[in-house]
């Protein structure tokens, strides 16, 4: 049977040959490359506060969203309610509603506007 070992040409298995030397040589050096970069990944990854970038920037995000929509919706309902107030006090509706709710609208935008930095915030002083 023949032996499958793969010796040498002169037979000696305690040698390398030059190819088997370069190949476990350049083995080495991407060993070590990838560890290095393995163990930069590492140290980004750990630090405290960082917490997975992706899942927290979503979340930030989710939480911008619920705020400016939770605004423009507090606007249209707190006009509508004023609205329909009015009208229920003075008999005249369903015009009170009407224009409260255009008016809650308007200043639901206004406020979205302002929240999402896209309209600066002037005060009356």
């Amino acid at each position: 049977m023949a032996d499958d070992t793969n010796d040498g040409e002169d037979g000696n298995r305690g040698t390398p040959s030059p190819d088997e030397a370069a190949l476990s040589a350049r083995l080495g050096s991407l060993d070590r490359r990838l560890s290095k970069i393995r163990d930069s990944r590492n140290i980004r990854t750990d630090q405290p506060g960082t917490e997975s970038g992706d899942g927290a920037a979503r979340a930030s995000a989710m939480a911008r969203g619920l705020r400016l929509s939770s605004e423009l919706i507090a606007g249209v309902v707190v006009g509508a309610v004023i609205g329909w107030g009015l009208d229920r006090l003075l008999s005249t509706s369903p015009w009170g509603l009407i224009v409260f709710f255009l008016l809650g609208f308007a200043a639901g935008v206004v406020n979205v506007m302002r929240s999402a930095g896209v309209a600066p915030d002037r005060t009356v002083r």
